[in-house]
């Protein structure tokens, strides 16, 4: 009986530990490459988009894309019908890390789509790296890293945003501010964007559009 109850623990044990391998298991670039053709006519076969509605995805944290395809699918994310249908398309788990993957491990293109705002990008670096003491606005270099470049592809939830599209910064910012964007850890993008002010929106947003490699 003993022996029985032994082995039946080790079996148990396996059971409960292969779920848990198997969401640990990498996406495959190679794989996601193919699987991610579909994405090519908004974001680009690179990820690096040619319209300011459709975010950069080259260099991107594999674990913050895949997060945000499985939050349109189950509608926790909801500020862009488009993206939902896609998002919907991605049959299994597996995919949404291959495409992710994928994505990540591509080379942000140097062009902007326009030529930055100097006097912006100042304002903005500031807001950026100091926040606002008066507002309580917490600097975003706290959680983004230099530049916006990240801070470390285990921290994932924080995704980077130096070098992305300034529109598309724009809108979400104003999504997460006005309540249709709300899938942020612990609510803290909506907490920061409603303390941001209009010239700081701007200037942040100019600012981090021009952090490109």
């Amino acid at each position: 009986m003993k022996h029985s109850f032994a082995i039946g623990v080790i079996l148990g044990g396996m059971i409960v530990a292969v779920p848990a391998l198997a969401a640990r298991v990498p996406g495959d670039p190679a794989a996601g490459k193919d699987k991610a053709a579909l994405c090519a006519g908004c974001h680009g076969d690179t990820g690096n988009s040619q319209s300011a509605d459709f975010p950069r995805l080259a260099g991107q944290y594999e674990e913050y894309i895949v997060k945000q395809v499985r939050d349109f699918q189950s509608g926790k994310r909801a500020n862009n019908d488009t993206m939902a249908g896609m998002a919907a398309t991605v049959a299994e788990v597996q995919d949404a890390k291959d495409i992710a993957a994928y994505f990540s491990q591509q080379k942000m293109v140097k062009e902007p789509l326009a030529a930055p705002n100097a006097k912006l990008v100042a304002a903005g670096e500031k807001v950026f790296t100091e926040g606002n003491p008066q507002s309580g606005l917490y600097a975003c270099i706290n959680c983004h890293g230099e530049r916006g470049k990240g801070k470390a592809k285990n921290v994932g939830q924080f995704p980077v945003i130096g070098g992305q599209h300034r529109d598309y910064i724009l809108k979400n910012l104003k999504d997460f501010r006005e309540g249709r964007r709300s899938n942020d850890p612990g609510n803290m993008m909506s907490d920061i964007a409603k303390k941001l002010d209009p010239k700081e929106l701007d200037a942040v947003a100019e600012y981090l559009s021009a952090q490109l490699p």
